[in-house]
């Protein structure tokens, strides 16, 4: 593979570990897959240990043999071939599965009963489900309309809709015959659209009529002019109903229903391609310039996404999986992956906390919500606002949350197991668009600690290395991952000799992945992630993780959120913290000195802020990470480029020239 030495991880003294809020019971663990998959491997005579870390390093050890057993153990549809992996000279080289043929639709249309595929709510409480026989009968329309419009494999569609039940069937139709699909959500401006879509160059637009949000209407349809203007290379725009009331379809668009009428659904015929063929192509965030145009490989997206869901979070056929996402994030890609393990799709269109903060807890115990996926950012909504879910809601099936988007702290774990559910699977999980699936998640037979992510996924070669490329044995470093795993990009998308796709990832560290996250490892095989390198606070030459302020500051009653930077202060830095309070809560003196008293004593005297701001917000993605750097920049008056990718731009103004950076 792109390193030819055999991989040992070295030993570490590392972090200690606090108790464990959860620990599975020895029944619990055993029926689990990831279980019933470790002793599968030991009955075939793999020396795979006795614990998950011994399983892990045996997954970098033996790589074909683990991703050989994957297919075999989650029962992938589609013409092996004769070999795993095909190594090549450097890691971004190596081929997984190079002689297979597969389609990614057909491995998640395997069913064809009246049993529920998607159920789908809206904030207004509006209900819908579609049964697999549904499912696959609209994808068939689908699949038959995008062949008689001229759509072959290779192809590129782009999809401008909010989280329903068509967007999933109109991706899985175009993957069905070979095309690519982009997607991103229709809260989007036009430059955001353009920007994103027009990098693509897809042949057909799906797009919604509009949404509704926080109980507004809007209108998306008024755009479509503005966004085809920029999109020169659209054949056929078709409009998807989502409104109420019907609007009409601007010139030379059809409707979803003129599409599909001429195409009666029949068996679909999927047109399986190698494991390598192009399914998705996904963007960066963009808050530093136009988004890159990620391109993910459908057996690799396929394959990361059973494993993820199979054994590291136990999904199981019949289950009922759901993530609250929009279709601008890799998630929305996860979680129609769970169709492949034969679980049932629930989505949620609108916002999450109208017209209760508990919105989603309804649709839990309304649908027999098995998994629960969420950030941050939500649970801390959750916890300020006093919510107890557990008091007010049924949650009896629910089995595993799974929180990511940005570092889960300790005061969320503990809150979800004193507020949400005491015997659940909390599963902190961290990877990113990058590689549509995680370097590190859950772990189901082992306990959870509060503030850590359990481990490393399978067969994924994570490290921590310092600043000189060295793994460390204890302390903070650059996350890596030194061996090539199936779902490693094709490329970026407009990057003919691949220079940015490698200056990206593997600039750092020769031949090594450098994701680009500040962590470190704990006693207990977990990681701890303190926030992504580049937003990492340089203070008077000493490195600290803007998510090591973040914890104990908005552990506090008082702090909604917060956000630091590093200011240029004459021939150095300083840390400015900017909070948002919670409630009624205003920052005096007072507040100012329990802050800093925290900062002092729950992490060190050089986490304390230099200056403490209060704001009344703090801008994000559309994802709902927060961004530092875009904040860096227009406090030291520097242009912020790309604000179409924040989901409140507006945001960004209440940092501009303030009086108490001065001084």
């Amino acid at each position: 593979m792109g390193n030819p030495q055999r991989y040992r991880p070295p030993r570490q003294r590392v972090t200690p570990t606090s108790p464990p809020l959860w620990t599975p019971s020895p029944e619990r663990a055993g029926a689990t897959a990831l279980a019933r998959f470790t002793a599968s491997l030991s009955a075939q005579g793999h020396d795979v240990g006795t614990d998950y870390q011994a399983l892990w390093r045996w997954s970098i050890e033996n790589q074909p043999t683990l991703w050989n057993a994957v297919w075999d153990w989650c029962g992938v549809i589609g013409d092996k071939g004769d070999r795993v992996v095909d190594p090549g000279d450097r890691l971004r080289e190596t081929r997984y599965f190079p002689h297979a043929r597969l389609n990614f639709s057909e491995n998640l249309l395997r069913r064809r009963s009246g049993a529920p595929a998607i159920i789908a709510r809206k904030e207004s409480g509006r209900h819908r489900e579609m049964s697999w026989r549904d499912l696959h009968d609209l994808t068939s329309q689908l699949a038959r309309a995008m062949r008689a419009a001229g759509m072959q494999p290779g192809d590129r569609i782009a999809l401008l809709l909010p989280n329903i039940p068509e967007a999933v069937a109109i991706a899985l139709a175009a993957a069905s015959i070979g095309a690519v699909v982009s997607s991103a959500s229709p809260d989007f401006g036009a430059r955001g659209v353009v920007d994103r879509f027009g990098q693509v160059g897809p042949r057909l637009l799906f797009v919604a009529d509009g949404y509704n949000y926080r109980g507004k209407r809007y209108d998306t349809l008024a755009r479509v002019p503005r966004i085809l203007e920029g999109l020169p290379t659209v054949e056929l725009t078709v409009v998807v109903p989502n409104l109420d009331e019907t609007t009409p379809p601007p010139a030379a668009a059809v409707t979803l229903d003129d599409f599909i009428a001429p195409h009666p659904a029949t068996d679909i015929h999927f047109t399986r391609l190698p494991f390598d063929h192009p399914l998705y192509i996904l963007f960066s965030s963009g808050t530093t310039g136009v988004p890159k145009c990620i391109v993910h490989r459908a057996g690799g997206v396929l394959l990361q996404h059973l494993k993820e869901h199979q054994l590291h979070c136990d999904i199981r056929p019949n289950d009922r999986v759901f993530y609250y996402t929009t279709l601008g994030w890799m998630m929305w890609n996860w979680l129609v992956s769970a169709l492949a393990s034969e679980a049932a799709i629930l989505l949620y269109d609108g916002s999450p906390v109208h017209p209760a903060t508990t919105s989603l807890f309804y649709f839990a115990g309304d649908t027999g919500m098995t998994l629960m996926g969420t950030s941050p950012g939500y649970l801390d909504t959750l916890r300020t606002s006093r919510a107890s879910p557990r008091r007010t809601h049924d949650l009896s099936t629910l089995r595993t949350i799974v929180s990511t988007g940005s570092p889960l702290p300790a005061n969320a774990f503990v809150y979800v197991y004193r507020h949400v559910k005491r015997d659940v699977h909390l599963a902190s999980v961290s990877g990113g668009t990058d590689l549509c699936a995680c370097f590190v998640g859950g772990v189901p037979t082992h306990p959870v600690h509060p503030g850590e992510i359990q481990g490393p996924a399978l067969g994924m070669a994570t490290d921590v290395f310092d600043a000189d490329g060295s793994p460390l044995r204890a302390g903070k470093g650059e996350l890596v991952c030194t061996r090539p795993f199936p779902s490693l990009p094709l490329g970026f998308l407009n990057d003919d000799d691949g220079s940015r796709y490698r200056d990206t990832y593997f600039d750092r560290f020769p031949d090594v992945w450098c994701h680009g996250d500040y962590v470190e490892k704990t006693a207990a095989g977990g990681y701890v992630i303190h926030g992504r390198s580049d937003a990492t606070l340089n203070v008077r030459g000493v490195r600290i993780g803007t998510a090591e302020v973040y914890r104990p500051v908005e552990a506090m009653d008082e702090v909604a959120e917060a956000l630091a930077i590093a200011q240029r202060w004459g021939d150095d830095t300083r840390m400015v913290l900017f909070v948002r309070l919670a409630g009624g809560a205003r920052l005096d003196a007072a507040l100012r000195r329990r802050i800093r008293a925290v900062l002092r004593s729950q992490a060190s005297p050089r986490h304390v802020p230099a200056r403490i701001v209060q704001v009344g917000d703090i801008p994000r993605t559309r994802s709902g990470k927060i961004v530092e750097l875009a904040v860096r920049a227009a406090v030291h008056g520097e242009p912020v480029r790309n604000v179409e990718a924040l989901a409140n731009p507006e945001a960004l103004e209440e940092f501009r020239g303030r009086v108490e950076l001065g001084g």
